[in-house]
This record gives structure tokens, C-alpha cells and sequence, in this order.
């Protein structure tokens, strides 16, 4: 069964953002979250709980969430993995997620 992969605003940005090599990397990466993505990458915990992580093109991560019922794949965001930094794509997500929130 394939996914349907849809792109939050904030992932489109990012990605449009980058270069052509790193651009195609992570675009080939989502490409096979359409089999089983929740079988593949890492499930998040903490404030990231319900949503998975994989690799991609070196020190980037793409992080989102499998809705099973919807078949749908749900990119909420992409970056690099800097720990302690403010770049740090888990460390942005934990804030976007937390503004929505109180929205």
C-alpha cells in the first residue's frame, strides 16, 4: 500500500531552500516514506512523541508523522542535526509545535 506524502509549509520552505544536491538526496529519502514509513527511521519520544526521524543527505533530518487511518505521511519538518545548537531541527520543531499549540 502506498502513502500519500504531503509537506507542511515550513518543510517546503526548507527544502526549497537548499542546494540541488542536498535538495534531490532529501527528495529521493521522502520518496520511500510512500512503503511503510512506519517501519523506517526512528520513533521520536518527549515533546517529538508521535513522530519518526530518518537520515538524509549527511547531517539532515526528515521528521514526520504516519497517519495509518488516512494513509498519509505527514512531513512536519526538515533540517540539520546540530545538538545544542539553535539550528538543531529537533530543537525548531519542539518550537513550532509549541506555538501552534498556544495558537
Amino acid at each position: 500500500m502506498n502513502y500519500k506524502i504531503t509537506l507542511t509549509d515550513e518543510a517546503k520552505a526548507y527544502l526549497r531552500s537548499l542546494d540541488g544536491r542536498a535538495k534531490t538526496a532529501i527528495g529521493r529519502k521522502i520518496e520511500t516514506l510512500k512503503e511503510s514509513p512506519d517501519k523506517i527511521g526512528k520513533a521520536l519520544s518527549g515533546n517529538l512523541a508521535g513522530y519518526r526521524s530518518i537520515h538524509a543527505a549527511g547531517r539532515y533530518r526528515i521528521v514526520y508523522e504516519v497517519k495509518v487511518k488516512t494513509v498519509t505521511v505527514i512531513v512536519i519538518g526538515i533540517g540539520i542535526r546540530k545538538e545544542g545548537s539553535k539550528i538543531d531541527v529537533y530543537e525548531t520543531l519542539k518550537k513550532l509545535l509549541r506555538s501552534k499549540i498556544l495558537d
